[in-house]
């Protein structure tokens, strides 16, 4: 788990003692819930720094969430970028939703195993889900029009904005986006190989 660590804090220096703490204990509180529910494919949790929870902090480097923010991550699935995200902004609210109940169930163990009292998880539909925030995050679920037209009730019109991580070409997609649209490149921020095509898209809703 060192190594893990030194990642993140290779590029995150400013990290407080209980933020080590939290995301260093991410790792075996992953393998035990992984052998559990499938949130992360075998072969995969091997990297699981680099690729969940680094990639999930890259909307840290184009985004910080001010204190008293309500963040809601849509399609969570095991707990990214909710919970990496909930660690780095303790003073900000997480909420993540999905429509899987393992896999909220696995997100509410992690929660409690770290002892997070800023994020919560919660087995809903997006479009059955009524409450609004202030920003939406997600890892890619769908084509970013149709991720807007899923999601865009939960934040308030010309007040909110969504963080969306992504990879590959993106051009046709973003075509059809009436909203303004920013693509941050996480290799601007990042050296490994895996974010030479990961992008986060920022979307004004």
């Amino acid at each position: 788990m060192q190594e893990g660590l030194d990642l993140l804090t290779k590029y995150f220096p400013d990290l407080s003692p209980d933020q080590r703490a939290h995301l260093e204990r991410l790792g075996p509180l992953y393998g035990e819930w992984n052998e559990r529910v499938n949130l992360i494919s075998r072969k995969d949790i091997v990297h699981l720094y680099e690729r969940h929870i680094l990639h999930s902090l890259g909307i840290a480097k184009v985004h910080a969430f001010a204190p008293g923010t309500a963040v809601i991550d849509v399609g969570t699935g095991g707990g990214f970028p909710l919970i990496p995200l909930a660690i780095l902004f303790p003073g900000s609210r997480f909420h993540g939703i999905d429509g899987i109940g393992k896999k909220i169930m696995a997100v509410k163990g992690v929660i409690a195993g770290l002892g997070l009292t800023n994020v919560t998880a919660e087995q809903v539909r997006s479009e059955d889900h009524k409450k609004t925030y202030d920003a939406i995050v997600s890892r890619a679920v769908t084509t970013l029009p149709e991720f807007i037209r899923a999601t865009k009730h939960l934040v308030r019109k010309g007040q909110g904005r969504m963080l969306y991580l992504k990879g590959g070409e993106l051009a046709d997609e973003i075509l059809p986006v009436h909203q303004p649209v920013r693509v941050h490149q996480l290799s601007d921020f990042f050296t490994e190989e895996f974010f030479a095509t990961k992008k986060v898209v920022e979307v004004a809703l």
